[in-house]
């Protein structure tokens, strides 16, 4: 299950993106709220994150003009490892590192076959395992809790 959401920045991008995952079969549930001129990334990253926290195996994607505001919202919440694949090495260090949950994407920073391409790659990039990365991460979760 995949959760996609988006502001007014993001939709065409978003738009994009949720036709290339259609055609590839991949199970999409829609967030974006219905778009009115100042709509607020926070609200949206919250959707898609609770949302993507509250299904086993879920993972998010989200969409605003940077893909920054997206994924500093989305990594306030805690367990959620949202990361801009602003590269084709960030999309897949951010799954084989860092087992992120949140894809973040910039409606006006990528081009939509980059940004396609790049959620390809995330989506089929196995979290490692290795030690040290699961020793990082919990070491994560201490400071999402320290912070609490």
């Amino acid at each position: 299950m995949l959760f996609l959401g988006c502001d007014h920045a993001g939709f065409a991008l978003k738009e994009k993106l949720a036709a290339a995952l259609s055609s590839r079969g991949v199970l999409v549930k829609d967030l974006t709220p219905k778009l009115v001129a100042g709509d607020d990334y926070p609200d949206v990253a919250r959707a898609v994150c609770l949302k993507t926290l509250a299904v086993k195996g879920a993972r998010g994607v989200l969409v605003c003009g940077s893909g920054l505001g997206m994924c500093i919202a989305a990594n306030k919440l805690p367990g959620v490892r949202a990361a801009v694949l602003y590269s084709d090495a960030a999309a897949v260090a951010s799954r084989r590192d860092n087992d992120a949950n949140v894809a973040c994407f910039g409606g006006r920073t990528m081009k939509a076959r980059d940004a396609t391409r790049r959620l390809a790659l995330w989506l089929s990039t196995p979290f490692s395992r290795e030690a040290r990365h699961r020793r990082r991460l919990k070491k994560i979760a201490a400071l999402e809790k320290a912070r609490a």
